[in-house]
């Protein structure tokens, strides 16, 4: 029996058992994720060590900052990469060679946009984003260095490590964001805590942080460079140019809702960061450690729909409708494990979580207790939304992986603009901070409902074109 390694990548997404395909693309990008993960999540936990809640609620108002990279890499990343995955299954290897090369310039063009408009409004932005007078210090601080001058790296890293990752590369797209995650938990500390003094712990986590992304970078271009040998890769203005204008429209048809969906979730951190900080800097401080905590079954289940969707994407262009069914129920499945192992775990350790990133030993202990208290009940709450959530990240990368952009774009507004967010105004109005914790699941199991329905018929038409 071949293994992994023996066969071709149109070999890995057509004929291998679907279990297998899935596991040999998934687990690098669900490695992948849990470290990318650890680029904030890491930067709150030693900056919990100071006891400050006040540099914690900095890092919840940057967090939105830090996620629009994500959204921003996914219109070339995710738009360009599925498109390629689906050239591939249609055997038109020029083609791809030129999409790869449009998402690669314009990765770069939509980076350098972003952190230009953001230096020019860096703190009108912050003031937005629920910064106080307490905390807009140390917000201006991480955003200049993280967005404003290290944007390039981030959002050019995420957009190459999709494109490998659609190509068949899923472990070196993920050894490459790995390297980043790994490189910022021995430079935050070294920064945060020998280089410079106390006090400007933030800023040496936001050094860390864009000198993490920044080598992180140079590895995966290198990577992208190497797997443009055997697959339709390619770094060429020149073939960007020639990139045909169906193509130019598929990239955009499916990179705009993604970026949009990742935009609008990033619009709901707003309006809770808003919402927050309208109770107390303390809440907020709370809300930012739960919203990182929470993460962590959100990147388990978003790595395993991006293993699943080139293989969704190769077989729906190929026509083998069959395994491209089996391959979403197999994912739905893991996702669907993996958040009920995680609910269980928050309910029972909410405590211990919430005081591994904030020390009631230095800085204000009172403060620090009540930050925590708040941190404990919040994350009870909105854990039991993690398999809700799972439903809308699988049906919005299905949706992806089809080519199905209008549909994506639906369910992302529907989602975010009919569900969630009125159901933040609405149950912090009638509950207060505690109404706040209870929107995220109401909200998403709302939009799951309207998820799967959208999918069923998207599955549909497919079978029936």
């Amino acid at each position: 029996m071949n293994t992994t390694k023996n066969i071709s990548k149109d070999e890995l997404f057509s004929k291998l058992p679907i279990p297998e395909a899935l596991f040999t693309m998934a687990v690098p990008t669900v490695i992948s994720q849990l470290i990318n993960l650890i680029y904030n999540v890491v930067d709150a936990f030693f900056i919990g060590r100071t006891g400050n809640s006040y540099m914690m609620a900095a890092t919840s108002v940057t967090l939105t900052m830090v996620m629009m990279n994500t959204a921003l890499s996914n219109l070339f990343g995710i738009g360009g990469g599925s498109h390629v995955a689906r050239l591939m299954g249609q055997k038109k290897t020029g083609d791809a060679r030129s999409v790869s090369a449009f998402s690669f310039w314009g990765a770069i063009a939509t980076a350098l946009t972003y952190s230009a408009l953001t230096g020019v409004f860096l703190d009108p932005l912050l003031r937005i984003l629920g910064a106080s007078d307490a905390t807009i210090g140390y917000a201006h601080s991480y955003a200049l260095i993280v967005i404003v001058i290290g944007s390039l790296p981030a959002i050019l890293s995420l957009a190459l490590a999709h494109l490998l990752r659609n190509s068949g590369f899923s472990g070196k797209a993920s050894f490459g964001l790995s390297m980043g995650g790994i490189l910022n938990c021995f430079l935050d500390p070294l920064f945060m805590f020998v280089i410079l003094p106390k006090g400007q712990e933030v800023t040496g986590a936001a050094i860390a942080t864009a000198l993490s992304n920044a080598i992180s970078c140079l590895y995966l271009l290198y990577a992208y460079r190497r797997a443009g040998r055997e697959m339709p890769l390619s770094f060429s203005f020149k073939e960007a140019l020639q990139v045909q204008s169906r193509d130019r429209k598929a990239v955009f048809t499916v990179g705009v809702p993604s970026a949009l969906l990742t935009g609008l979730f990033d619009l709901a951190n707003i309006c809770v960061n808003i919402i927050a900080s309208s109770h107390n800097d303390l809440v907020l401080a709370a809300m930012g450690i739960v919203m990182k905590v929470e993460r962590l079954p959100n990147a388990v289940n978003v790595g395993i729909c991006q293993g699943m969707l080139p293989i969704v994407a190769y077989n729906y262009s190929s026509g083998d409708h069959d395994r491209m069914k089996k391959a979403i129920n197999t994912a739905r499945f893991a996702g669907l494990a993996v958040s009920a192992v995680c609910i269980l775990f928050f309910e029972l350790f909410a405590d211990s979580t919430a005081k591994m990133f904030l020390s009631i030993k230095a800085g204000d202990a009172a403060t620090a207790m009540q930050t925590i208290a708040y941190a404990s009940v919040f994350l009870r709450i909105r854990c039991l939304a993690s398999p809700v959530q799972m439903m809308n990240y699988h049906a919005s990368y299905c949706m992806q992986a089809m080519g199905k952009g209008r549909e994506t774009l639906i369910h992302a507004f529907v989602r975010e603009l009919i569900f969630y967010i009125p159901m933040m105004f609405l149950l912090d109005h009638l509950f207060q901070e505690i109404g706040l914790a209870c929107a995220l699941p109401v909200g998403e199991g709302l939009a799951s409902l309207f998820a799967l329905w959208l999918l069923h018929h998207t599955i549909q038409d497919a079978q029936n074109r």
